[in-house]
């Protein structure tokens, strides 16, 4: 029976990890926040690690899904860290939204040791992980992906492998760029129109029928914006995060990138005004800000609530 660890139990990672509490596999979960890898051991019968060292103690697979790839490489060393039980022939599967600089250097130092390594950012946010069918990135070696593509397949209903190790970490992070500035583009235009007299729910009727359509346009900002219901599925840290790593791509190829930097611009500004924990769609509230209406939302008193 195949031994495989998950570190990581966030808002992705816990709905990923349920999906590997099988009977065919051995599985160990981990979280930084003790109680609630316990918490969810309990519940699904599977072995609940105090440590990384612990979780990864004679695994095949070890999966992590953490914020950012400096938190999975801070759990390499040390006698309570990764290296200190992952055997030869086992592999790493990194999950985060990373960076490829810092995957390469994982990659290079867990080879040394015969142990294999994958990023395989994945996307479909937190309803894809719940069915079973987010998208998974993998940059790497072709064949380790073959070994372990029985465990990935629970929670990935597309498996890519987008070429070496770091490509799966930059195809993400470019994704997810082209998801802000969708945000922040529908955001713009749509505060242009209702100052223009034009309502929002008249406006993205239209563009969703048209050639301005996108995800954002068609799902997030009817759900999430129109209704000011905003839920916090994705941080926005994150998806700023994400933006800077692909704008540091473009310019580490020398690629004329003017989009590209203004929108890590625009996402740093709107994550240092919003905090921490607001979710990714709310930088279409710092568009309001700056544009001076509101984006749909009831009528009161003349004025958008």
């Amino acid at each position: 029976m195949p031994r495989v660890a998950f570190l990581g139990l966030g808002a992705i990672g816990t709905p990923m990890a349920r999906h590997l509490a099988r009977p065919e596999f051995d599985l160990a979960v981990w979280n930084r926040t003790g109680p609630k890898a316990e918490a969810m051991a309990s519940e699904l019968g599977v072995r609940h690690a105090l440590t990384p060292a612990d979780a990864a103690r004679e695994c095949d697979v070890v999966i992590t899904c953490l914020p950012v790839s400096r938190n999975v490489e801070a759990l390499l060393d040390g006698p309570d860290g990764l290296l200190a039980t992952m055997r030869s022939g086992a592999v790493l599967v990194d999950c985060t939204s990373g960076d490829a600089a810092t995957s390469r250097r994982m990659a290079a130092r867990l080879a040394e040791r015969g142990i294999g390594f994958l990023d395989a950012p994945v996307s479909g946010g937190v309803v894809g992980a719940e069915q079973g069918a987010l998208t998974v990135m993998v940059g790497g070696d072709a064949a380790t992906l073959e070994r372990v593509h029985p465990v990935l397949a629970c929670f990935g209903k597309r498996i890519v492998h987008c070429g070496a190790v770091g490509a799966g970490d930059a195809l993400k992070a470019v994704n997810n760029a082209l998801l802000a500035m969708h945000i922040w583009g529908t955001a713009e235009g749509l505060v242009a129109l209702e100052k223009a007299g034009v309502k929002a729910e008249i406006a993205l009727d239209v563009i969703n029928t048209s050639s301005g359509r996108s995800n954002s346009s068609m799902n997030l900002f009817p759900e999430r914006v129109l209704t000011r219901a905003f839920p916090r599925t994705f941080r926005l840290a994150l998806l700023d995060k994400d933006v800077g790593i692909a704008a540091d791509l473009a310019r580490e190829h020398q690629v004329p990138s003017p989009l590209l930097q203004l929108t890590a611009e625009l996402f740093r500004m709107a994550h240092n005004e919003l905090g921490e924990e607001a979710d990714h769609v709310e930088a279409a509230k710092v568009v309001e800000r700056l544009g001076g209406a509101q984006i749909g939302g009831a009528q009161i008193g003349g004025r958008q609530s």
